[in-house]
């Protein structure tokens, strides 16, 4: 029982870990180091630097959340802890 919680405790920080990760790239990497090269492109009529760091964050982080609740789900199932 204690192997299954150690185990199911570093596969949660596994996805926590992943999701911070996208989460700088996307709001510091894509939004404040990158912003200059991603302004040649336009998305929308706006820069898309621009665009990432207004709006393009935003639907990433709302975008980490969904896969984040799905991935638990299943490894709440994996380990049958659906409470």
């Amino acid at each position: 029982m204690e192997e299954n919680k150690a185990t199911y405790w570093s596969e949660n920080l596994r996805l926590i870990f992943i999701c911070l990760t996208i989460w700088f790239v996307v709001s510091f990497g894509l939004g404040l180091l990158l912003v200059e090269p991603l302004n040649e492109f336009r998305l929308g009529g706006y820069k898309l630097g621009f665009w990432f760091a207004q709006q393009g964050s935003i639907y990433a982080f709302l975008g980490l959340i969904f896969w984040y609740g799905a991935k638990m789900n299943k490894l709440d199932k994996k380990y049958h802890s659906e409470d």
